[in-house]
């Protein structure tokens, strides 16, 4: 484990006065190229310090403003939506390439056309239905890009704003590939954020250093900013406390009143915009069954797990959206936690001696602070209806990677932030059609829960997307493709001499406007 005086070493060849900000984040990204992958962990390491979008989120709300494209206009029948970029934005720069332009449409198409055009692991492009509804993407001139979609979508503008739709160097790519190390754009990335990219030490560190021509006037605050990879939540509170770092986040629940209590630290906290759940494989016997799944839902002790794992700081989850999120369903009655109910109900529908695998997080998150405990309980509860459980576990980015498995076995324990603020990123992401083998880990494609999730997308009046989004939630909650367990409170401790850090809805960590005192 690095000390904290390493870290900070890290910058020894700067100027005594330059600041540098630590940030003891909870485990490693999977690579760099943010198209790539949907894990939170990833965009805070990637797309959130190295790359900008045409339109971006302002941070700790979901309002839309303008980023690389200084403004937007949508056609009367909402099927082409052009963006006009901002001049002189530069793209960083390394040992292997330096830049000859600045940001010009080419670089906005081919980041978008690579994840429409060519093989691969797309995952978030692939499972937002982009492939479909992006007819083409025009040049009208160096300046201005048209998108030609084949239906209106109402969170176009939204998902524009999110990870996968960061804005990557065309040249650099090209560079890259002439070169014959394409690898290199997921391994030493290029961007126009505000940090650049300086080096990855697997499993340890990441460093970044200030863009100097970042083209927000003033941005960013520091001059370097560090990751220090710290997967235990004690260690990570221990560093903060010794002043290793600044900002440490997914604290151990237990811990939140003795922080609130610490000298020098200040908890930040605001109700997330989150739902943990366990998902399992419908494609697979006997789970392909609804009322096998609702039976082991009705088994699990949801308050339990809120005492537990959560000590107090979530809520049970009825809904695969947060409460706090625009067409929540709030007449849907939850499973009611009932053994005797579930014991009968699978001898109805057959299953006797049922064995089953569940899957348990190697990673904190607000909406599963303890995956291996919340695994166990549940395990104690699937016994008590005669349902033996394997708790099993992998590296995180191995435990992403395997859980997309189409023959994946049991259920795994997952959970989601919102990433745009519409409903339409939790109900399609995660359970329609598009996103099997990819986002949606339940592999659950229902057609009458898939009809109404796409039509909501078409129409521009939230409260008609509203009621289908209701209608699809009474949907979900019949056919049980998750057991859902809890929203959370998110909870954010940081040092006293940390400035402007903004506890962001969409979960996100950024750093871009935060300073340290002197």
């Amino acid at each position: 484990m690095l000390a904290g005086a390493s870290l900070l070493a890290a910058g020894a060849a700067m100027p005594a006065f330059a600041q540098t900000l630590v940030y003891c984040s909870e485990g490693s990204p999977e690579g760099f190229d943010p198209a790539l992958y949907t894990s939170g962990t990833t965009f805070d390491a990637s797309s959130h310090p190295i790359y900008n979008r045409l339109v971006e989120f302002k941070t700790g709300t979901t309002e839309v403003v303008p980023g690389l494209a200084e403004s937007w206009e949508v056609s009367e029948d909402g099927m082409q939506v052009t963006f006009n970029l901002r001049p002189g934005v530069k793209f960083h720069s390394n040992d292997m390439f330096t830049p000859s332009r600045d940001l010009n449409a080419d670089d906005v198409i081919h980041s978008f056309e690579r994840q429409m055009n060519t093989e691969g692991s797309w995952e978030y492009f692939q499972g937002m239905s982009m492939p479909d509804l992006i007819e083409s993407i025009e040049k009208v001139d160096d300046m201005t890009v048209q998108f030609n979609l084949t239906r209106p979508e109402a969170p176009f503008i939204a998902n524009m704003a999110m990870d996968f739709a960061s804005i990557v160097s065309k040249e650099y790519h090209d560079a890259m590939a002439e070169a014959g190390t394409p690898e290199m754009v997921n391994q030493a990335p290029i961007g126009t954020g505000p940090f650049q990219f300086v080096d990855y030490q697997a499993d340890a560190v990441i460093r970044y250093a200030a863009n100097e021509d970042y083209w927000k006037e003033g941005l960013p605050k520091v001059d370097n900013l560090v990751f220090a990879i710290t997967p235990d939540a004690s260690v990570r509170y221990q560093r903060l406390q010794a002043g290793e770092c600044h900002v440490m986040p997914y604290p151990n629940p237990a811990d939140i009143e003795a922080m609130k209590e610490a000298e020098g630290i200040e908890v930040l906290e605001q109700e997330g915009l989150n739902v943990g759940y366990l998902a399992y494989n419908t494609t697979m016997e006997p789970f392909d069954n609804p009322e096998v799944r609702r039976a082991l839902n009705m088994a699990i002790d949801k308050d339990a797990i809120i005492d537990v794992v959560f000590q107090g700081s979530g809520q049970v989850a009825k809904n695969p959206i947060p409460p706090t999120m625009w067409s929540y369903n709030d007449d849907i009655e939850d499973d009611p936690y009932d053994p005797e109910a579930a014991r009968q109900m699978l001898a109805d529908a057959g299953v006797e001696d049922l064995s089953m695998k569940i899957w348990a997080m190697p990673v904190q998150r607000p909406y599963n602070p303890n995956a291996r405990r919340m695994a166990e309980l549940i395990q104690e509860d699937f016994s008590e209806v005669g349902v033996d459980v394997e708790i099993v576990s992998y590296e995180w980015g191995e435990y992403l990677d395997r859980s997309r498995a189409i023959d994946r076995d049991g259920a795994i324990l997952l959970g989601w932030t919102g990433d745009n603020g519409d409903p339409d990123n939790f109900l399609a992401v995660l359970l329609g059609c598009d996103g099997v083998e990819n986002s949606n880990r339940a592999q659950w494609c229902h057609e009458p829960f898939e009809e109404l999730i796409q039509e909501a997308k078409t129409l521009s009046d939230q409260e008609e997307r509203a009621e289908l989004y209701r209608e699809a939630q009474e949907i979900f909650k019949e056919q049980a493709p998750w057991a859902t367990i809890a929203h959370s409170v998110v909870f954010m401790p940081v040092r006293e001499e940390v400035e402007g850090y903004v506890v962001h809805p969409l979960g996100g960590h950024i750093f871009t406007e935060v300073g340290l005192s002197e």
